[in-house]
């Protein structure tokens, strides 16, 4: 099996399993008990802690809250936000973000929240001014994604940060989950107040993820349980998930398995673009405004679903946009945003690499990927 489908989720990295393993079966003890066997479980847990911090580029590990994703970290930013500021009923977004967050953000807008839907334009950019001129005193917070999960575009969350700051008292929210492990982060030299990551975007187990919360902000608990205190959430902690995850975040700061990564992808992209007429590349082509890894092609009047399923009978792994949207059977509502005409979105493939591809792996696709086009550009005659 090929697997290029690393936005959609990543195998666990041997080393992030092999520092797993003991607190499964040996290191179990429950880190809020009072004896050592608890104890031991909790500096394993702090330990991860610090990990995660550093690759972030947290000021301290204290701005790190563990979640069970990125989903439940975004849905605690948005709702802990509005519920420390009830009185502010106006949100900003995109109308690219993941469904993690424009799922809730029309949710809100069926409940009296007002949204201002912030466009892109073809190449999946964002207007900057639109943003300045839509903040407003009510404004209680601007949701936007560092890096699009399906085009790869990376949007400018630092300079935003700042916007939001020099010209409101919002709140601004970065869901980072599809940028974390392909790019450097550095949260300490931004304004950004909330930054929400999912380990399985970089190796580590389903079920953990992080949400940084900016040392000053408060944001209330997750009303999930009991007896949790401000800025945290509630029950025992998964401890094997979080070594997983510091592990994972261990293994991230090693960014030139993404040089490599992103050799594999220009290549890939390249020969396909090269090869076939009637491909084209969703999303800024510029290497320093977009992911390493990711590359979304549309092949103009063929069906992704049908390119998919060709790819997937010869043991390739793709997808045809976000793996949330997989069963809509529509045009992705990130290629609807930025004015795709339809023949091209519905022939749309995100091809998304990860550390353990290889150029044969690569090569293989290409050279299997003419008959499939060529077949499925005869039986769409």
């Amino acid at each position: 099996m090929i697997y290029f489908d690393n936005n959609a989720t990543t195998p666990i990295a041997p080393e992030v399993f092999e520092a797993m393993q003991p607190f499964l079966t040996e290191f179990y003890g429950n880190p809020s008990s009072g004896y050592n066997f608890g104890r031991d479980a909790r500096k394993a847990l702090e330990t991860a802690r610090e990990k995660i911090a550093d690759l972030l580029g947290a000021t301290s590990e204290s701005e790190i809250v563990f979640t069970s994703g990125g989903t439940e970290s975004d849905n605690w930013a948005i709702f802990g936000t509005l519920e420390a500021s009830p009185r502010k009923k106006h949100i900003i977004t995109t109308r690219v973000e993941h469904e993690a967050v424009r799922k809730v953000c029309e949710k809100l807008e069926r409940n009296n929240f007002e949204i201002t839907w912030l466009g892109v334009n073809e190449d999946g950019f964002l207007d900057l001014d639109e943003l300045k001129n839509s903040l407003r005193e009510d404004t209680a917070i601007v949701s936007v994604m560092l890096a699009n999960n399906e085009t790869g575009v990376l949007f400018p969350v630092a300079e935003i940060a700042e916007i939001v700051k020099e010209n409101s008292e919002a709140i601004f929210h970065v869901d980072g989950v599809n940028a974390v492990g392909k790019i450097p982060v550095d949260l300490k030299t931004t304004a950004i107040d909330l930054f929400s990551i999912s380990g399985h975007k970089f190796h580590a187990p389903k079920g953990i993820g992080a949400l940084y919360i900016k040392n000053g902000v408060s944001l209330p608990s997750l009303k999930i349980g009991g007896g949790q205190e401000s800025g945290r959430r509630a029950g025992t902690e998964a401890v094997h998930q979080i070594i997983g995850l510091g592990a994972a975040a261990e293994l991230a700061k090693d960014f030139s398995a993404m040089e490599r990564v992103a050799a594999l992808r220009n290549k890939l992209e390249n020969e396909i673009l090269d090869k076939f007429p009637n491909s084209h590349l969703n999303g800024t082509s510029d290497a320093r405004f977009r992911l390493p890894n990711t590359s979304y092609i549309s092949f103009e009047n063929l069906n992704g679903e049908a390119i998919l399923a060709k790819l997937n009978d010869a043991g390739v792994c793709v997808s045809t946009g976000s793996a949330c949207n997989a069963d809509t059977h529509t045009a992705s509502a990130v290629l609807q945003a930025m004015n795709i005409p339809y023949a091209q979105a519905m022939g749309a493939i995100r091809f998304s690499l990860g550390r353990f591809n290889t150029e044969a792996e690569v090569d293989f696709v290409l050279e299997i990927l003419p008959k499939i086009i060529e077949d499925l550009s005869v039986m769409s005659l």
